[in-house]
Protein backbone atom coordinates (compact mmCIF):
# COMPACT_ATOMS: atom_id res chain seq x y z
CA UNK A 1 0.00 0.00 0.00
CA UNK A 2 1.78 3.29 -0.99
CA UNK A 3 1.14 6.23 0.83
CA UNK A 4 1.10 9.87 -1.04
CA UNK A 5 1.42 13.25 0.44
CA UNK A 6 -0.71 15.70 -0.42
CA UNK A 7 0.14 18.20 -3.05
CA UNK A 8 1.97 21.31 -1.23
CA UNK A 9 0.13 24.60 -0.45
CA UNK A 10 1.59 27.75 -1.48
CA UNK A 11 4.03 29.10 0.92
CA UNK A 12 7.58 30.77 1.88
CA UNK A 13 10.69 29.72 0.25
CA UNK A 14 12.45 27.18 2.13
CA UNK A 15 16.55 26.98 2.40
CA UNK A 16 17.21 23.57 1.09
CA UNK A 17 20.38 21.20 0.81
CA UNK A 18 19.97 18.53 -1.13
CA UNK A 19 23.07 15.71 -1.00
CA UNK A 20 23.75 12.83 -3.68
CA UNK A 21 26.84 10.36 -3.98
CA UNK A 22 26.48 8.46 -7.21
CA UNK A 23 26.69 11.60 -9.22
CA UNK A 24 25.34 9.99 -12.09
CA UNK A 25 22.52 7.89 -13.17
CA UNK A 26 18.96 7.63 -12.35
CA UNK A 27 19.49 9.16 -9.01
CA UNK A 28 21.92 11.88 -10.49
CA UNK A 29 18.60 12.56 -13.07
CA UNK A 30 16.12 13.09 -9.83
CA UNK A 31 18.77 15.21 -8.23
CA UNK A 32 19.13 17.43 -10.97
CA UNK A 33 15.24 17.65 -11.70
CA UNK A 34 14.85 18.18 -7.78
CA UNK A 35 17.49 21.32 -7.74
CA UNK A 36 15.98 22.63 -11.21
CA UNK A 37 12.62 22.48 -10.01
CA UNK A 38 12.63 23.49 -6.53
CA UNK A 39 14.56 26.60 -7.54
CA UNK A 40 12.41 27.68 -9.78
CA UNK A 41 9.79 27.67 -7.37
CA UNK A 42 11.86 30.16 -5.65
CA UNK A 43 13.72 28.24 -3.01
CA UNK A 44 17.20 28.47 -1.71
CA UNK A 45 18.66 25.37 -2.92
CA UNK A 46 22.64 24.13 -2.61
CA UNK A 47 23.99 21.11 -3.44
CA UNK A 48 26.43 18.69 -2.59
CA UNK A 49 27.96 16.07 -4.72
CA UNK A 50 31.02 13.55 -4.83
CA UNK A 51 33.46 14.31 -7.67
CA UNK A 52 34.93 10.13 -7.07
CA UNK A 53 32.05 8.97 -9.11
CA UNK A 54 30.90 11.89 -11.00
CA UNK A 55 29.97 11.71 -14.57
CA UNK A 56 31.37 14.74 -16.75
CA UNK A 57 27.52 15.39 -17.95
CA UNK A 58 25.77 15.58 -14.52
CA UNK A 59 28.93 18.09 -13.38
CA UNK A 60 28.01 20.18 -16.39
CA UNK A 61 23.93 20.40 -15.92
CA UNK A 62 24.03 20.96 -12.24
CA UNK A 63 26.13 23.89 -12.77
CA UNK A 64 24.54 24.74 -15.59
CA UNK A 65 21.55 25.38 -13.03
CA UNK A 66 23.17 28.10 -11.75
CA UNK A 67 22.33 27.45 -8.07
CA UNK A 68 23.01 29.77 -4.67
CA UNK A 69 26.62 27.12 -4.04
CA UNK A 70 27.53 23.43 -5.64
CA UNK A 71 30.05 21.84 -2.68
CA UNK A 72 31.89 18.60 -3.27
CA UNK A 73 32.70 15.95 -1.06
CA UNK A 74 34.48 13.16 -1.64
CA UNK A 75 32.08 10.67 -1.14
CA UNK A 76 32.96 6.75 -1.05
CA UNK A 77 30.30 4.30 -2.13
CA UNK A 78 32.10 1.42 0.09
CA UNK A 79 32.22 2.04 4.03
CA UNK A 80 35.59 3.05 5.03
CA UNK A 81 37.36 5.87 6.88
CA UNK A 82 36.94 8.56 3.73
CA UNK A 83 33.48 8.66 5.87
CA UNK A 84 34.88 9.99 8.71
CA UNK A 85 36.02 12.85 6.71
CA UNK A 86 32.82 13.62 4.23
CA UNK A 87 30.58 13.58 7.14
CA UNK A 88 32.95 16.13 8.60
CA UNK A 89 32.86 18.11 5.33
CA UNK A 90 29.33 17.99 5.41
CA UNK A 91 28.81 19.20 8.66
CA UNK A 92 30.96 21.81 8.00
CA UNK A 93 28.83 22.44 5.39
CA UNK A 94 25.32 22.14 6.91
CA UNK A 95 27.01 24.84 9.77
CA UNK A 96 27.90 27.31 8.16
CA UNK A 97 26.01 30.31 7.05
CA UNK A 98 22.36 30.68 7.68
CA UNK A 99 20.54 27.55 8.66
CA UNK A 100 18.60 25.08 5.98
CA UNK A 101 15.22 24.29 6.64
CA UNK A 102 15.65 20.64 4.88
CA UNK A 103 18.31 18.51 4.16
CA UNK A 104 17.29 15.34 1.22
CA UNK A 105 20.06 12.52 1.16
CA UNK A 106 19.92 10.39 -1.41
CA UNK A 107 21.43 7.09 -2.04
CA UNK A 108 22.81 4.97 0.67
CA UNK A 109 25.81 6.34 1.48
CA UNK A 110 24.49 10.30 1.28
CA UNK A 111 22.21 8.85 3.30
CA UNK A 112 23.88 8.01 5.93
CA UNK A 113 26.65 10.61 5.79
CA UNK A 114 23.75 13.60 5.89
CA UNK A 115 21.40 12.02 8.66
CA UNK A 116 23.34 11.93 11.92
CA UNK A 117 23.33 15.01 13.74
CA UNK A 118 24.89 16.29 16.52
CA UNK A 119 22.85 17.99 19.51
CA UNK A 120 21.76 22.09 18.68
CA UNK A 121 18.90 23.19 16.38
CA UNK A 122 16.79 20.29 14.70
CA UNK A 123 16.83 20.08 11.04
CA UNK A 124 14.79 17.86 9.26
CA UNK A 125 16.05 15.07 7.22
CA UNK A 126 14.48 13.29 4.30
CA UNK A 127 15.81 10.51 2.55
CA UNK A 128 15.53 8.66 -0.57
CA UNK A 129 17.37 5.36 -1.30
CA UNK A 130 17.23 5.44 -4.87
CA UNK A 131 16.70 1.71 -4.17
CA UNK A 132 17.92 -0.20 -0.99
CA UNK A 133 21.06 -1.96 -0.73
CA UNK A 134 18.64 -4.99 0.25
CA UNK A 135 16.91 -4.72 -2.49
CA UNK A 136 20.19 -6.43 -4.38
CA UNK A 137 19.04 -10.39 -5.13
CA UNK A 138 23.08 -11.04 -4.88
CA UNK A 139 23.75 -9.44 -1.27
CA UNK A 140 23.53 -12.81 0.44
CA UNK A 141 21.72 -13.08 3.64
CA UNK A 142 24.72 -11.74 5.93
CA UNK A 143 24.87 -8.86 4.19
CA UNK A 144 21.11 -8.40 3.79
CA UNK A 145 20.71 -8.20 7.75
CA UNK A 146 24.04 -5.95 8.23
CA UNK A 147 22.49 -3.16 5.77
CA UNK A 148 19.45 -4.02 6.78
CA UNK A 149 19.90 -2.98 10.65
CA UNK A 150 21.85 -0.19 9.11
CA UNK A 151 18.96 1.41 7.42
CA UNK A 152 16.63 0.65 10.30
CA UNK A 153 18.72 2.10 12.95
CA UNK A 154 19.38 5.28 10.34
CA UNK A 155 15.79 5.24 9.87
CA UNK A 156 14.54 5.13 13.41
CA UNK A 157 16.98 7.89 15.47
CA UNK A 158 17.95 10.13 12.62
CA UNK A 159 15.01 10.44 9.85
CA UNK A 160 12.05 12.46 9.51
CA UNK A 161 11.08 11.36 6.31
CA UNK A 162 11.75 8.09 4.18
CA UNK A 163 10.41 8.67 0.03
CA UNK A 164 10.50 5.85 -1.65
CA UNK A 165 10.07 6.04 -5.40
CA UNK A 166 8.03 3.00 -5.96
CA UNK A 167 5.49 0.58 -4.33
CA UNK A 168 7.88 -1.64 -4.50
CA UNK A 169 9.99 -0.10 -2.59
CA UNK A 170 7.93 1.02 -0.05
CA UNK A 171 6.89 -3.03 0.55
CA UNK A 172 10.85 -3.59 1.10
CA UNK A 173 11.17 -0.76 3.61
CA UNK A 174 8.31 -1.85 5.71
CA UNK A 175 9.95 -5.48 5.53
CA UNK A 176 12.89 -3.96 7.15
CA UNK A 177 10.53 -2.51 9.24
CA UNK A 178 10.59 0.86 8.85
CA UNK A 179 7.64 2.53 10.10
CA UNK A 180 4.62 3.44 7.89
CA UNK A 181 4.34 7.04 9.08
CA UNK A 182 8.08 7.81 7.99
CA UNK A 183 7.18 7.03 4.80
CA UNK A 184 5.41 7.95 1.31
CA UNK A 185 6.27 7.01 -2.38
CA UNK A 186 6.70 9.91 -5.01
CA UNK A 187 7.09 7.97 -8.15
CA UNK A 188 9.68 9.50 -10.22
CA UNK A 189 8.70 12.24 -12.74
CA UNK A 190 10.31 12.99 -16.60
CA UNK A 191 9.86 16.29 -18.78
CA UNK A 192 9.49 15.37 -22.25
CA UNK A 193 12.24 14.04 -24.49
CA UNK A 194 13.79 15.40 -27.21
CA UNK A 195 12.22 13.18 -29.82
CA UNK A 196 14.09 15.24 -32.31
CA UNK A 197 17.54 13.29 -31.49
CA UNK A 198 16.30 9.92 -32.65
CA UNK A 199 17.80 10.76 -36.41
CA UNK A 200 20.68 12.35 -35.07
CA UNK A 201 21.82 9.39 -32.80
CA UNK A 202 21.22 6.33 -35.72
CA UNK A 203 23.56 8.75 -38.09
CA UNK A 204 26.02 9.19 -35.47
CA UNK A 205 26.45 5.09 -36.01
CA UNK A 206 25.03 4.51 -39.32
CA UNK A 207 22.10 2.90 -38.43
CA UNK A 208 19.19 3.36 -40.37
CA UNK A 209 15.64 4.19 -40.02
CA UNK A 210 14.39 0.82 -40.62
CA UNK A 211 16.41 -1.09 -38.73
CA UNK A 212 15.35 -2.49 -35.08
CA UNK A 213 17.29 -1.48 -32.47
CA UNK A 214 17.23 -2.56 -28.50
CA UNK A 215 18.47 -0.11 -26.36
CA UNK A 216 20.19 0.07 -22.95
CA UNK A 217 20.66 3.43 -20.78
CA UNK A 218 22.54 2.64 -17.56
CA UNK A 219 25.95 3.07 -15.30
CA UNK A 220 28.08 -0.28 -16.10
CA UNK A 221 27.73 -1.82 -12.72
CA UNK A 222 26.69 -4.25 -10.90
CA UNK A 223 23.03 -3.27 -9.99
CA UNK A 224 22.30 -2.66 -13.80
CA UNK A 225 24.20 -6.29 -14.97
CA UNK A 226 25.07 -4.97 -18.97
CA UNK A 227 26.96 -7.92 -19.08
CA UNK A 228 23.74 -10.15 -18.70
CA UNK A 229 21.94 -8.13 -21.63
CA UNK A 230 25.38 -8.63 -23.96
CA UNK A 231 25.02 -12.25 -23.32
CA UNK A 232 20.84 -12.50 -24.00
CA UNK A 233 21.89 -10.03 -27.29
CA UNK A 234 24.56 -12.21 -28.61
CA UNK A 235 21.83 -15.34 -27.96
CA UNK A 236 19.13 -13.67 -29.89
CA UNK A 237 21.39 -11.82 -32.43
CA UNK A 238 20.78 -15.30 -34.94
CA UNK A 239 16.99 -15.16 -34.90
CA UNK A 240 17.20 -10.95 -35.38
CA UNK A 241 20.33 -10.70 -38.25
CA UNK A 242 19.47 -7.05 -39.20
CA UNK A 243 18.94 -6.05 -35.17
CA UNK A 244 21.19 -3.58 -33.40
CA UNK A 245 22.36 -2.48 -29.42
CA UNK A 246 22.63 0.75 -28.59
CA UNK A 247 24.45 0.69 -25.15
CA UNK A 248 24.53 4.13 -22.93
CA UNK A 249 26.85 4.43 -19.86
CA UNK A 250 29.91 4.74 -18.20
CA UNK A 251 30.93 3.00 -14.68
CA UNK A 252 33.36 1.04 -12.95
CA UNK A 253 32.30 -1.97 -15.25
CA UNK A 254 33.26 -0.32 -18.45
CA UNK A 255 36.57 -2.27 -18.92
CA UNK A 256 34.50 -5.64 -19.13
CA UNK A 257 31.73 -4.64 -20.95
CA UNK A 258 33.84 -3.84 -23.65
CA UNK A 259 35.45 -7.19 -23.44
CA UNK A 260 32.57 -8.80 -23.23
CA UNK A 261 31.31 -6.80 -26.75
CA UNK A 262 34.56 -7.62 -28.28
CA UNK A 263 34.10 -11.43 -27.58
CA UNK A 264 30.40 -11.75 -28.37
CA UNK A 265 31.52 -11.33 -32.01
CA UNK A 266 29.31 -8.49 -32.57
CA UNK A 267 30.85 -5.36 -32.18
CA UNK A 268 29.81 -4.57 -35.45
CA UNK A 269 26.21 -4.60 -33.83
CA UNK A 270 26.65 -3.43 -30.40
CA UNK A 271 27.80 -0.16 -29.80
CA UNK A 272 28.38 1.45 -26.53
CA UNK A 273 28.54 4.81 -25.63
CA UNK A 274 28.81 7.96 -23.32
CA UNK A 275 28.39 10.62 -26.17
CA UNK A 276 24.21 10.80 -25.18
CA UNK A 277 22.41 11.53 -22.46
CA UNK A 278 19.54 8.54 -22.04
CA UNK A 279 16.97 11.45 -22.91
CA UNK A 280 18.58 11.83 -26.05
CA UNK A 281 19.57 8.29 -26.87
CA UNK A 282 15.73 6.79 -25.98
CA UNK A 283 13.61 8.25 -28.93
CA UNK A 284 15.99 6.37 -31.28
CA UNK A 285 15.26 3.01 -29.48
CA UNK A 286 12.59 0.73 -30.87
CA UNK A 287 12.47 -1.10 -27.54
CA UNK A 288 14.38 -0.33 -24.52
CA UNK A 289 16.15 -2.90 -22.48
CA UNK A 290 16.70 -3.26 -18.41
CA UNK A 291 18.71 -6.34 -17.47
CA UNK A 292 19.21 -5.19 -13.94
CA UNK A 293 19.53 -7.22 -10.51
CA UNK A 294 17.17 -5.02 -8.79
CA UNK A 295 15.45 -1.08 -9.02
CA UNK A 296 13.75 0.97 -7.10
CA UNK A 297 12.03 3.03 -9.73
CA UNK A 298 14.45 3.13 -12.84
CA UNK A 299 13.82 6.72 -14.15
CA UNK A 300 15.14 5.10 -17.51
CA UNK A 301 12.21 3.28 -17.76
CA UNK A 302 9.76 6.55 -16.87
CA UNK A 303 11.82 8.53 -19.62
CA UNK A 304 11.03 5.05 -21.85
CA UNK A 305 7.14 5.07 -20.71
CA UNK A 306 6.84 8.67 -21.35
CA UNK A 307 8.19 8.18 -24.62
CA UNK A 308 6.32 5.79 -25.73
CA UNK A 309 8.48 2.97 -25.72
CA UNK A 310 7.64 -0.80 -25.26
CA UNK A 311 10.06 -1.39 -22.10
CA UNK A 312 11.67 -5.55 -21.57
CA UNK A 313 12.40 -6.06 -18.09
CA UNK A 314 13.28 -8.30 -15.58
CA UNK A 315 11.35 -8.22 -12.78
CA UNK A 316 12.60 -5.42 -10.24
CA UNK A 317 11.64 -3.08 -8.28
CA UNK A 318 9.26 -0.16 -10.48
CA UNK A 319 8.81 -2.54 -13.50
CA UNK A 320 5.24 -3.63 -12.56
CA UNK A 321 4.35 0.61 -12.40
CA UNK A 322 5.95 1.08 -15.42
CA UNK A 323 5.07 -1.22 -17.52
CA UNK A 324 1.45 -2.75 -18.18
CA UNK A 325 2.83 -6.46 -18.74
CA UNK A 326 2.37 -8.36 -21.79
CA UNK A 327 0.61 -4.35 -23.38
CA UNK A 328 3.01 -1.88 -23.20
CA UNK A 329 6.18 -4.28 -22.90
CA UNK A 330 7.28 -7.74 -20.84
CA UNK A 331 8.71 -8.91 -17.54
CA UNK A 332 10.78 -11.52 -17.59
CA UNK A 333 12.06 -13.74 -14.34
CA UNK A 334 15.04 -12.01 -12.68
CA UNK A 335 17.01 -15.62 -11.91
CA UNK A 336 19.82 -14.60 -13.98
CA UNK A 337 18.55 -16.78 -16.94
CA UNK A 338 19.38 -14.99 -19.96
CA UNK A 339 17.78 -17.16 -22.60
CA UNK A 340 14.55 -16.04 -21.26
CA UNK A 341 15.63 -12.29 -21.98
CA UNK A 342 16.89 -12.92 -24.94
CA UNK A 343 13.58 -14.63 -25.87
CA UNK A 344 11.68 -11.74 -24.70
CA UNK A 345 13.69 -9.56 -27.20
CA UNK A 346 13.24 -11.83 -29.86
CA UNK A 347 9.06 -11.35 -29.27
CA UNK A 348 9.54 -8.05 -28.81
CA UNK A 349 10.70 -6.91 -31.90
CA UNK A 350 8.36 -9.53 -33.95
CA UNK A 351 6.91 -6.84 -36.10
CA UNK A 352 2.92 -7.89 -35.17
CA UNK A 353 3.78 -7.62 -31.53
CA UNK A 354 6.23 -4.46 -31.05
CA UNK A 355 3.18 -2.10 -33.41
CA UNK A 356 0.44 -3.14 -30.72
CA UNK A 357 3.27 -2.62 -27.72
CA UNK A 358 4.18 0.66 -29.27
CA UNK A 359 0.50 1.42 -29.57
CA UNK A 360 -0.45 0.73 -25.94
CA UNK A 361 2.85 2.67 -24.63
CA UNK A 362 1.41 5.93 -26.62
CA UNK A 363 -1.58 5.30 -24.82
CA UNK A 364 0.08 6.14 -21.29
CA UNK A 365 2.85 8.70 -22.88
CA UNK A 366 0.87 11.61 -20.19
CA UNK A 367 0.92 9.55 -17.00
CA UNK A 368 4.00 10.40 -15.73
CA UNK A 369 4.72 14.01 -14.37
CA UNK A 370 7.75 16.07 -13.42
CA UNK A 371 5.30 18.86 -11.74
CA UNK A 372 3.43 16.08 -9.90
CA UNK A 373 6.81 14.83 -8.37
CA UNK A 374 8.27 17.96 -7.12
CA UNK A 375 4.73 19.41 -5.84
CA UNK A 376 4.77 16.08 -3.89
CA UNK A 377 7.89 16.20 -2.54
CA UNK A 378 7.62 19.93 -1.74
CA UNK A 379 4.46 18.61 0.30
CA UNK A 380 6.74 16.53 2.35
CA UNK A 381 9.39 19.51 3.02
CA UNK A 382 6.91 21.96 4.12
CA UNK A 383 5.26 19.88 6.12
CA UNK A 384 8.72 18.61 8.07
CA UNK A 385 9.49 22.58 8.04
CA UNK A 386 6.56 23.38 10.02
CA UNK A 387 7.03 20.64 12.27
CA UNK A 388 4.01 19.06 11.46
Amino acid sequence: MSIDPPIAESGGSLRILQVLEPSGGGSGRHFLDLCRGLKERGHHVEAVYSPVRAEDGFVRELKSIDLPAIHTVAMKRAPGWSDIAAFRALRGIIGNGEPFDIIHGHSSKAGALSRPHLPGRHIPRVYTPHAFRTMDPALGKAGRLVYGAIELILAGLFTDHLICVSDDEYAHARSLGIPECRLSVIVNGVAPLPLDMARTVRASFGIPAETFVFGFVGRLSHQKAPERLIEAFRNAASRLPDAQLIMVGSGEREREVRKAIAESGLQKRIRLTSAFTGSQAIPAFDALVMSSRYEAMSYVMLEAAAAGKPIISTDVGGASMAIDRDKTGLIVANDGDTGKLANAMVEGADPGRHRAMRAAAEERMSDFSMEKMIDKTEAVYRRLAAGV
